[in-house]
């Protein structure tokens, strides 16, 4: 992505941050004919042997897990807080308006899991994510069912291979700073997160 400099997160700490705080991405690869084919679903961070990978599945009807056996490099991108910002922030009349957000890249290396065991528990760590009493149900429904909700999914690995964070938050207009913190802070959900990134960034006190 265009990435200027002011706006490169420069702490990996941050990226990793946004990953798991807004799992819901957009996983792309190219199809058959050559066109990117784009899925939305939810991703789990996690490591292995010391590598950032994602988790995650599709159901096995997608194609999009046939695109990824074949052509394993892909692009995850993840959205954050994002918000308009007004041209009113600044003290002088000579601006324009523009949009502050908060996005990750990750070029990645895809394979597929197909042991049912090893995809249960790729299954149950983004159960562990967003309802981890749910795991209790899931053992309880028997095994039959079990195997064949296992059946209608394929489920990959994503190996990062590369992380782009992009913090767009005006960092290169100082002016701007406080009355864009005051105007986000009484925002929306999106705008309140923004000022909190403003903060945790050091470009406002709390």
């Amino acid at each position: 992505m265009y990435l200027p400099a002011q706006f490169k997160a420069k702490d990996e700490a941050h990226t990793l941050e946004l990953l798991r705080a807004y799992p819901f991405a957009s996983l792309i690869s190219v199809d058959d004919d050559g066109l990117p084919f784009v899925s939305h679903l939810p991703l789990h961070l996690t490591q292995v042997g010391g590598q950032h990978v994602l988790l995650g599945h599709c159901a096995r009807a997608n194609p999009h897990w046939r695109y990824l056996q074949a052509r394993p490099q892909a692009v995850v991108t993840f959205m954050g807080p994002q918000a308009y910002m007004s041209p009113k922030v600044y003290p002088d009349l000579t601006r324009v308006p523009t949009w502050s957000y908060l996005a990750v890249h990750a070029k990645v290396e895809a394979s597929l899991v197909e042991d049912a065991q090893a995809k249960d528990r790729l299954l149950k760590q983004l159960i562990g994510d967003h309802e981890p009493p749910y795991a209790e149900q899931w053992r309880g429904l028997g095994e039959d069912y079990q195997h064949k909700m296992l059946n209608g999914i394929v489920a990959f690995e994503l190996r990062i291979t590369e992380l782009q964070c992009k913090l767009k938050l005006n960092q290169h207009r100082p002016e701007s700073h406080a009355s864009m913190y005051a105007a986000y802070a009484k925002g929306t959900p999106d705008e309140q997160a923004l000022a909190e990134w403003m903060v945790k960034l050091g470009m406002v006190a709390p």
